[in-house]
């Protein structure tokens, strides 16, 4: 039986954070490219559909990808043919830019899903946990990156009832809030992250019916990241990351703390006439 399976995405799904060579303290972070030696998610459950499926997979996932470049670039890549399977897993990216816009991460994610179950293919989808907890922001910059993600959420929940597919709710497994499933940045999942997502995505077809014989292992060659890794990867990584990219975010964050303090604009005329 054949399968053709199409990946489209971001960095977590071109596999950053699962390095073929096993190290887990080597990363380049969120500037890091498809084609270094990434292996991740998808590819480790293409592997597991190929113990019972002749499989052609084709991932056009590309790091820092938002969600109109997946539409507009990586879309049109899976040619006009019938697909079986594909996963759809963006968004992340564009809460963390400038002019963010829901309506076009719809219109995006809309269209990508109608042509691709238009042609057959069982759509994989996600729905996203709180990033800043895991990441450790503080809480006025976790809160409205949060609002964000859920804006996000909220259009994969409409995918999900217009479309079917499988659908993760990455907030329902407890392991995502737990350090050993993240790579030394704590962006991408690590080597048992991906793991752990190509399992269960498995575990959803199997239960759809779709035949795998050998599942995803769970079984890691590399370490979680040591405190160190950690610290070190945060001063020279992190820290200008964040610097970058939050560059609308933390603004936007710093305005609604003020605004909680801020009296009403009518509040000293309503004094006066007290």
């Amino acid at each position: 039986m054949s399968l053709h399976y199409v990946a489209l995405g971001d960095s977590t799904t071109v596999g950053v954070g699962d390095p073929l060579t096993g190290s887990t303290t080597d990363l380049s972070g969120a500037g890091a490219r498809p084609g270094e030696g990434w292996r991740g998610w998808a590819s480790l459950l293409a592997d597991s559909l190929g113990s019972s499926h002749r499989v052609t997979f084709s991932n056009l996932a590309i790091s820092g990808a938002t969600v109109p470049k997946v539409a507009a670039d990586q879309l049109p890549e899976t040619g006009a043919g019938p697909i079986d399977l594909a996963s759809l897993i963006v968004g992340l990216n564009d809460t963390l830019q400038a002019g963010f816009d829901p309506g076009r991460i719809r219109d995006g994610l809309s269209l990508c899903a109608e042509q691709l179950t238009g042609r057959g293919a069982l759509l994989l989808t996600v729905r996203f946990h709180d990033h800043g907890q895991v990441f450790g922001l503080p809480g006025w910059l976790r809160r409205p990156l949060w609002q964000r993600i859920e804006q996000v959420n909220a259009v994969y929940d409409e995918l999900y009832l217009e479309y079917g597919g499988i659908r993760l709710d990455m907030a329902d497994y407890p392991e995502v809030y737990r350090r050993d499933f993240w790579s030394v940045d704590r962006l991408h999942p690590g080597e048992l992250g991906h793991r752990r997502l190509a399992r269960a995505f498995a575990d959803e077809l199997v239960a759809r019916g779709v035949p795998i014989a050998v599942p995803p292992d769970l079984t890691c060659a590399g370490q979680t990241p040591s405190r160190w890794a950690d610290a070190a990867w945060m001063v020279r990584e992190g820290v200008p990351w964040l610097g970058r990219r939050a560059s609308d975010l933390t603004p936007w964050a710093a305005r609604m703390v003020i605004s909680r303090f801020r009296p009403p604009a009518d509040a000293g005329v309503q004094r006066l006439r007290a």
